[in-house]
């Protein structure tokens, strides 16, 4: 086990300096960068640093000003120095946990990592707690009644559910209950109200609540179909195997064959994806789903930070965001031999 675990970690690092290296590289080839941005905020420019007439585009992000003044922005971004020596700063930096700071925000990378944090857990750990506490109990029960009434009918209700993307369901729901041309039931944007520190305790979680509804119900409906087809399925795959039917024969009631030996291992493809479901819920900001509820969450800024090629914000959360998900791969493969002792760390190489 600890020869597995130690040979993942060290993988991890040329995966990291690979996944850091190529986007790195493609930043260096894309115009529009910071310095230009700024140069057209002072020349009254659009972002793009475009001007001419219909038909004409003439890119000038570097005109206008004298070399001299270029320099020092140049120097400013710390764009004066080659690129290669840029990127292994930057690693360096990134090894010491110093991230930097955002180009527009005037705030650390973490910082703002973090001020965005609680908007896209609320809507991932929401979706998360719903999707796990519905489906699986929904899928044991289609496994059970495979072919009945109740399998078919609510098939059909997750796969319709399935096939609505989650910002035309947001914008529905939006038109229907926000006060568009029908009901005004929910609020249109954030996550509380304008007058939340004035609220009780109970006036600020039910605040809250009615503000999170909307959003969540949009990223759930679509969540449904994936969870509760596996759930159905794992369990439909042990339920026909040959244990299944010697417990049977044994006289054991059905409730104790389901949950006594079914249960342990049709739950392992569940519980292995358990880690980066949950992480997932953390970190997994919706930019559509945020942008239609005006939350300012994960997914805006990661958005936002890729237009105004704020280097920083977008490497630094990348650099974050990487690593965390090839730890939380290495807990998932370990989680696979916690859950069945019958899987080996060597058969995970293969």
């Amino acid at each position: 086990m600890y020869a597995y675990v130690l040979k993942r970690v060290l993988l991890m690092i040329p995966t990291l300096l690979g996944v850091m290296l190529i986007t790195f590289a493609i930043t260096q080839f894309v115009p529009g960068g910071p310095v230009e941005q700024l140069i057209n905020q002072l020349e009254g420019r659009g972002a793009a640093g475009e001007v001419g007439g219909p038909g004409r585009t003439i890119y000038r992000g570097d005109s206008g000003l004298d070399k001299e003044k270029l320099s020092e922005l140049n120097k400013l971004y710390g764009f004066d120095k080659p690129a290669h020596e840029r990127f292994l700063k930057m690693m360096g930096d990134y090894l010491r946990l110093d991230f930097g700071d955002s180009y527009y925000h005037q705030e650390s990378v973490v910082g703002l990592i973090i001020s965005k944090l609680p908007v896209s857990a609320s809507l991932g750990l929401w979706t998360f707690l719903i999707v796990y506490l519905t489906c699986i109990p929904m899928g044991i029960r289609k496994a059970v009644g495979d072919g009945s009434h109740f399998d078919i009918t609510s098939t059909t209700v997750i796969l319709v559910g399935y096939a609505i993307p989650g910002f035309v369901l947001a914008i529905m729901l939006l038109v229907l209950l926000g006060g568009g041309s029908f009901w005004d039931v929910y609020p249109l944007r954030g996550l509380t109200s304008d007058n939340w520190e004035e609220l009780t305790w109970f006036g600020k979680v039910k605040d809250y609540l009615w503000h999170i509804t909307l959003p969540v119900i949009s990223l759930v409906v679509g969540s449904f179909a994936v969870m509760t087809m596996l759930t159905k399925n794992s369990f439909l795959e042990e339920i026909r195997k040959q244990y299944v039917l010697t417990a049977r024969a044994k006289g054991l009631t059905e409730n104790s064959v389901l949950y006594r030996h079914v249960f342990r291992n049709a739950v392992i493809p569940l519980v292995t994806s358990f880690p980066s479901a949950f992480i997932g819920a953390f970190f997994g900001g919706s930019l559509l789903i945020e942008t239609i509820f005006s939350l300012d969450g994960l997914g805006l800024l990661a958005y936002e930070s890729i237009l105004k090629r704020d280097y920083p914000v977008v490497l630094g959360s990348l650099y974050i965001f990487t690593l965390i998900g090839l730890v939380t791969k290495l807990i998932t493969d370990i989680c696979y031999v916690w859950v069945d002792p019958r899987i080996q760390f060597e058969s995970l190489d293969k």
